[in-house]
Formats: C-alpha cells, sequence, structure tokens
C-alpha cells in the first residue's frame, strides 16, 4: 500500500507557451508543493515548444523558464521530442496541445504509439473527419492512452462530462443548444440590451481583443459548429462537419465587393432584425442539435428574454441539455467569460485525471 502512494513523477510535453500554455507552467511550478503534499504528483517539463521552437531540459524547467527558452530553443520535429523522451526513458508522459494547430493533430497518433496521453484545449482533432477520428480512438484504445479535452468546448466548467455521465447512465438525450462563443455572445448581448449600432458593437470587441480585424471568421458561425459536433460525437454521433447546417448571420450582401464590412448594409439589417422581433425577445446566435429530428444547426435566434439563454450577460456562455427524465427543462451550464487563468486551471484538471488513471493502471500491476 505504501507503495501504490509513492510519489508519482509526471512528465508534461507543452506544445504551444502562449497565453494559455504559460499561465499552465506558471500555475504548476507555484502549486508544486500543493500538488505534492494533496496528491503526491511531481510535475516536470521536460520540454516546452511554441510553433517553430523547443526547449529541451531533462529536469524541467523551472521559475526562470522563460529566460531559458529564449536562449536556448532550437528548430525541432515531432520525432526529436518522442526520441528525447526515450533516451532519457520519460515514463507517465502527458502531452498538453495548448495550441490551434492543424499540423500538431496529425501527430497525435504518433504520440500516443509512443507512451503519450493528451490533453488538448485544441478542438481539431475532435472535428477531423470521422474515419480519422475513429482512428484516434483505436489508438487510444490499443496503447491505453487518454485522451481528455474539456477545455475545447468551455472554459474547465465540466460540459463534456456532464454529457458523458448522462449518455452512459442511459439518460435519453432528445436536444443540446446554446451559446457556445463568448465572442459572439458578447455581439449580441449588447447588441440587444443597448442602444447601439451593430457595426459600433464589432468595433468595440475587436479592440477588446474578441475579435479578428476582418471579422469573418469570427462571425460565419464556424466556432459554434465545432463545438457542436464535438458535443454531438461525444454522445455516439458519427456527424461530419459537413452535415451541420451554418446559417451565418454575416452574408455577402453584408460585404462589399473587396471582402469588408459594408458598416451601413450591416447596421441597417441588424436594426431591422431587432426592431422586428416580438416584445421582451433578444437576439442570440446558437448551436441546436435536435436529436429526435436529427438535425444539427447555427443559426441567429430571436429568444424571450426571460430565458436562461435570454438573460445572457457580457461574454458568458451557456449550454442547455434536454433530456426524457427532465422534459421541458433542460440541465443548464453557464460559464462567465474565459480567461487564460481559468483555462489553464481547466488543463489542469484534466492532467489530474490522468494522473489518477496512470495511478490506478500502476496500482493493479503492483
Amino acid at each position: 500500500m505504501l507503495e501504490i502512494m509513492s510519489k508519482l513523477k509526471i512528465n508534461i510535453i507543452l506544445f504551444g507557451i502562449g497565453n494559455i500554455g504559460s499561465t499552465l507552467i506558471n500555475q504548476i511550478i507555484e502549486s508544486q508543493d500543493f500538488f505534492l503534499e494533496s496528491k503526491n504528483v511531481d510535475f516536470h517539463f521536460p520540454i516546452i515548444t511554441n510553433s517553430t521552437v523547443a526547449f529541451f531540459e531533462k529536469e524541467g524547467v523551472g521559475y526562470s523558464w522563460e529566460t531559458n527558452f529564449r536562449q536556448l530553443a532550437v528548430p525541432f520535429k515531432v520525432e526529436d521530442i518522442v526520441e528525447f523522451a526515450h533516451e532519457n526513458e520519460f515514463e507517465n508522459l502527458i502531452a498538453v496541445d495548448a495550441t490551434a494547430s492543424d499540423e500538431l493533430v496529425k501527430h497525435y497518433n504518433t504520440l500516443i504509439k509512443n507512451g503519450f496521453n493528451i490533453v488538448a484545449v485544441n478542438k481539431k482533432a475532435n472535428t477531423l473527419p470521422i474515419d480519422l477520428y475513429k482512428k484516434l480512438r483505436a489508438d487510444l484504445k490499443k496503447y491505453d492512452k487518454e485522451f481528455l479535452y474539456e477545455t475545447s468546448v468551455e472554459t474547465g466548467i465540466p460540459v463534456l462530462q456532464t454529457l458523458r455521465d448522462l449518455y452512459y447512465s442511459g439518460e435519453k438525450i432528445t436536444k443540446i443548444r446554446g451559446v457556445f462563443s463568448d465572442n459572439l455572445s458578447y455581439v449580441f448581448n449588447r447588441f440587444s440590451s443597448e442602444e447601439v449600432s451593430f457595426s459600433s458593437v464589432l468595433k468595440d470587441a475587436s479592440l477588446l481583443g474578441l475579435m479578428k480585424s476582418n471579422f469573418k471568421e469570427d462571425l460565419s458561425g464556424n466556432d459554434t459548429a465545432r463545438k457542436l459536433l464535438i458535443l454531438a460525437r461525444e454522445i455516439g454521433k458519427d456527424f461530419e462537419f459537413s452535415d451541420i447546417k451554418i446559417k451565418p448571420f454575416i452574408t455577402e450582401e453584408h460585404l462589399e465587393k473587396n471582402g469588408v464590412l459594408n458598416k451601413d448594409a450591416v447596421d441597417k439589417s441588424f436594426k431591422i432584425a431587432k426592431i422586428t422581433q416580438a416584445e421582451n425577445h433578444v437576439l442570440r446566435y446558437v448551436g441546436e442539435f435536435d436529436l429526435e429530428k436529427d438535425t444539427l444547426e447555427t443559426k441567429l435566434i430571436s429568444e424571450p428574454a426571460a430565458s436562461p439563454i435570454g438573460q445572457l450577460k457580457g461574454s458568458d456562455t451557456i449550454f442547455e441539455i434536454y433530456t426524457k427524465s427532465y422534459a421541458d427543462i433542460p440541465i443548464v451550464i453557464q460559464s462567465a467569460p474565459p480567461c487564460k487563468q481559468a483555462i489553464s486551471r481547466g488543463i489542469i484538471t484534466d492532467i489530474l485525471k490522468i494522473v489518477e488513471r496512470i495511478r490506478t493502471k500502476e496500482a493493479v500491476w503492483l
């Protein structure tokens, strides 16, 4: 029993040291004593990377990691990381994908085959074509590895875990809907509650860093659609991204010939949409999976202001799960605006879940 509870060394290979990745390193370093005392876990970061270079340190990074990274990081390939891990006989490997990279996702199977568990903020792996999605799951099973990604859908509030618990309990889920994008939540919450033009809200969102300057990708509905696809696949549905009926609310009529937003057209269109609603209604952009109709769509709707979705403020997001047991009353999971600290803690939660599974496996072998 004493052997089972001995200190467990966990090696975290971090891909992406932007806002989220760097916060993760600092939070774990600052909480290292706490993790040792509460979980008997010793975390190390032997490899940290950005998109082009990596810093390799057998004993793991310390408080001066940023200086060391700037001075000592070298160009790398994923194969270099696998080789370094094998040469140093690292055990209990967890690759953390804190990027939005399409390229890194292509290497997930290689990492899994070489002993890595994976925790991801990145949505891309779970929105791959269904054959690649299933191949990833098959490799996880074959090599007995874990892949957790709660923060790919929400800051770290357990939306996916709640959905899984309901599904695997045998509960019949009838509908999933909600406002999944914090960016679009901000836009429509402000536009619905204030006497402002739609273009001015978009400008403010851009200044706050919530929108890219050209707006087109942010307003396409694709981010909402990706999250909707992840939710649908989580309960065993083999949908492709192309199966989602995406209704963007910025169309060609809102754009100049060069693709730039036509402010007058946008403002006129959304002013009409706002004033022609039923009384005490607000505009919201939602994702919806109706299981009884077997349809997935993202769309702009007019919602009663008194409903949970209608009451959203700021950049809050919300997920509604309708089930047979609860009938017309949804299970509601609402989250405050995402921030790097909260997302990082969500990643740590997923890491600790894998730690417990590693410990359980060790206990079985002992």
